[in-house]
């Protein structure tokens, strides 16, 4: 009788043991962005729009009309540049992009920040070991990005040569990743 119940208050103890380390595995940290909380058990538009260093972002996104998509199930990896990021583009260029006769391009553009997929830092340095120094992702637009190291920074290089520097990295979500960037990348003209 007494070997059953050591042997039963062990089981307990192993299955509590087991849930605490999962869970622990599994909790995600809130990280700060533009002034505001992301919480990872929100998806990346609810997190997007409290931050105050992607207005444009924000409003770009609902006028492309992918609010719906990015609040779907993902995951999806986006690389999310920030207002100012959006400020280095020439004079214009944001205000032409929100016109309902450039939605297409719009959205290519926005899309070629996305990525299929859950791909934390971690994974994005991999890969780039893994291709001796570069490594290319296909974006949810059809495009290619690639990623290198500068230093410790994970740099970007869009089709046309530019390239954006990862500023915040792992701001996780419910429905994957972003990670925030200091330039526009964008696709092959």
């Amino acid at each position: 009788m007494k070997t059953q119940r050591n042997l039963a208050t062990l089981v307990v103890a192993f299955a509590m043991m087991i849930g605490t380390s999962t869970f622990a595995q599994t909790k995600e940290k809130t990280v700060q962005v533009g002034g505001a909380p992301m919480y990872p058990s929100k998806n990346i538009v609810e997190n997007a729009v409290n931050s105050k260093d992607h207005t444009t972002l924000v409003a770009a996104v609902k006028a492309a009309g992918l609010v719906e998509t990015l609040q779907g199930k993902g995951p999806f990896t986006v690389f999310a540049p920030t207002n100012s990021a959006f400020d280095k583009l020439p004079k214009g260029t944001v205000e032409t992009l929100l016109k309902p006769e450039n939605l297409k391009t719009l959205q290519t553009i926005l899309t070629y920040h996305v990525l299929q997929g859950k791909f934390s830092a971690k994974d994005i340095m991999l890969a780039i070991k893994d291709g001796n120094g570069k490594a290319e992702f296909k974006t949810v637009s059809g495009g290619k990005l690639y990623a290198s190291m500068s230093g410790k920074d994970v740099i970007l290089m869009d089709e046309n040569g530019g390239k954006s520097k990862v500023t915040i990295a792992d701001v996780n979500q419910s429905n994957g990743v972003i990670h925030v960037i200091d330039a526009v990348v964008t696709p092959k003209s």
